[in-house]
């Protein structure tokens, strides 16, 4: 069984606002062939998407496997609004992170 991180496989790992009240992520692929490998291996759902950010199912309001664009979407509510007191992030810009080592396994 072959085992690689998100971030060896993926283009793009990113997060930024999508409102002053979301964050939105992307994760982008260059092939088919890569993106469609990610998607089989059943690393990134929306039950494992919230299990890596270590937040309630309830917060993440969308989760979009974009054939298209070889891209895999989700958004999460924020815990306060962006730039309000308590807000560390106040572009969303550093929220991917966790992503990084995400293991992605062969099946």
């Amino acid at each position: 069984m072959t085992v690689t991180k998100l971030s060896d496989l993926a283009k793009t790992i990113r997060s930024k606002n999508a409102g002053t009240d979301k964050i939105t992520f992307d994760i982008i692929f260059r092939e088919r062939g890569t993106y469609e490998r990610v998607k089989r291996s059943g690393a990134l759902t929306p039950e494992t998407v919230c299990a890596i950010l270590g937040i309630d199912q309830a917060r993440l309001t969308d989760f979009v496997e974009y054939d298209p664009a070889y891209a895999i979407k989700f958004t999460i509510l924020r815990l306060r609004p962006s730039g309000s007191p308590g807000d560390a992030d106040i572009f969303g810009a550093q929220q991917y992170a966790p992503f990084l080592d995400v293991e992605v396994r062969d099946i």
